[in-house]
């Protein structure tokens, strides 16, 4: 076998295989022979048909199957010991294998367009300056937010007489259809809403479907599909059964257990000011977000790295057949070289900065966002016995995808804390309405 690297330019090449009878023959001749002992054919005895009518049969075949066996492994053989950094992955030379006569020809030329990685350069000193915004959170975001909570951790009463925000579960009729349900104020639009107030058990109220600004509220006051609520159209009766009320939770130890864990915090004064903390670490993650977001740019920006991009267009439309159009490509490449960049930029970092991930490291991430989406440390107690295995459980899952979504996780967060000790970060302190359109931009 010969195999060679043909650089048209630093970041474009074709790798180029030559095959002859004696690299892939003997290992087509062990595979007739494997095939001769196993096959069941009519006329002969099992394992004693000739290898001869194998390769008559299964000749052709098994060559096919063998030689292209035999190049994959070889390219990516190749590739790792020359230590040749690839885009994509390389891309057979279709016309030439349409050309091929399998049956009579014993030696082969292949050859595979690649796309290789530049050399580049980027920017860790503290000549490059990134702002980062900080979030100034008011008394009036740290109020709402404390009501926010007591209503999320409220009960649900039934008065007699309905206010305005309540919820009201009765009959709904229009013209021959019927069906019982519940009719929430946010699916109804705010200048209607006072209608519903002052209702009792048995109270009537007539409606116009008109007013429901959600339509899959009406399929489910209907108990029918979205597309059918669409041609719905009318009066509404709405005998009422059942008022709702959400009460916001008292500021008391049950509230503080649910919110923060079992006793970590015993007053309404410590609770106010951890809440406010809360919020302050919450705008800080915010502004971590972008901040992250802004050094990625600002590095991508900065760091000039040639790409092959008609090959890059290409094997995007290959490896993705049927699935994306040219058109899609164009649209969408700004942000896949972005992407593509980036990836460069962060994996050289990794490497030589010497960054590492542990398994350790993965599993105390996956336990950290397992008990976050149980609901916190206090409802995780509760699981506190079976925690260990549904970490275990989710990291193995999808063959080990989660696992490797964690990993990546850990792996970005460390190589943007390396970015951030070298490079220059100045802090701008802004208000929410600020933040949000500078980060919109």
């Amino acid at each position: 076998m010969d195999i060679k690297l043909d650089k048209k330019n630093s970041i474009e090449g074709s790798i180029k295989i030559n095959l002859k009878a004696s690299d892939y023959q003997p290992k087509v001749d062990e595979k007739i022979k494997e095939y001769a002992r196993k096959a069941n054919i009519k006329g002969f005895r099992q394992g004693k048909v000739p290898a001869g009518v194998i390769s008559k049969m299964y000749g052709k075949s098994i060559k096919v199957e063998e030689i292209n066996h035999m190049l994959s492994h070889a390219l990516s053989d190749y590739i790792k010991d020359n230590d040749i950094q690839i885009l994509g992955e390389p891309i057979p030379d279709l016309d030439r294998i349409k050309d091929i006569d399998w049956e009579n020809q014993s030696e082969f030329d292949f050859e595979y367009s690649i796309g290789i990685v530049d050399e580049f350069s980027y920017d860790l000193t503290a000549k490059n300056k990134v702002k980062r915004l900080l979030i100034n959170p008011d008394a009036k975001t740290e109020k709402s937010t404390l009501e926010d909570i007591q209503k999320k951790y409220g009960k649900v009463a039934n008065p007699e007489q309905s206010e305005a925000g309540d919820a009201l579960y009765g009959t709904f009729k229009l013209d021959d259809i019927e069906n019982d349900a519940l009719i929430e104020m946010n699916d109804i639009e705010k200048k209607s809403q006072k209608i519903f107030a002052g209702a009792k058990e048995g109270s009537e109220i007539t409606f116009d479907l008109k007013i429901v600004e959600d339509e899959l509220a009406i399929a489910r006051y209907f108990k029918v599909t979205p597309e059918e609520a669409k041609t719905i159209k009318g009066k509404v009766s709405l005998t009422v059964k059942n008022i709702n009320r959400n009460v916001p939770s008292e500021l008391d130890q049950e509230l503080f257990d649910k919110v923060f864990g079992k006793d970590t915090v015993k007053t309404a004064t410590e609770f106010k000011a951890k809440i406010k903390s809360t919020v302050q670490e919450n705008y800080g993650r915010e502004s971590d977000l972008l901040l992250d977001r802004d050094i990625k740019d600002a590095l991508v920006a900065k760091t000039k790295i040639k790409t092959p991009d008609d090959f890059l267009k290409r094997w995007l439309l290959l490896s993705n057949k049927g699935k994306i159009t040219e058109s899609d490509i164009e649209k969408d490449y700004e942000q896949y070289l972005k992407d593509l960049k980036w990836s460069l930029i962060s994996n050289d970092i990794f490497k030589k900065q010497e960054i590492k991930v542990e398994n350790d490291d993965v599993i105390a991430e996956a336990r950290k966002q397992i008990i976050g989406q149980l609901g916190g440390p206090a409802v995780a107690d509760v699981y506190k016995d079976q925690l260990e295995g549904i970490v275990q459980n989710f990291l193995k899952a999808d063959k080990g995808k989660n696992y490797m979504n964690i990993f990546n996780q850990i792996k970005d967060r460390r190589i943007l804390d390396v970015i951030k000790e070298k490079i220059s970060i100045t802090d701008k302190k802004v208000n929410l309405d600020e933040f949000k359109k500078l980060a919109e931009a």
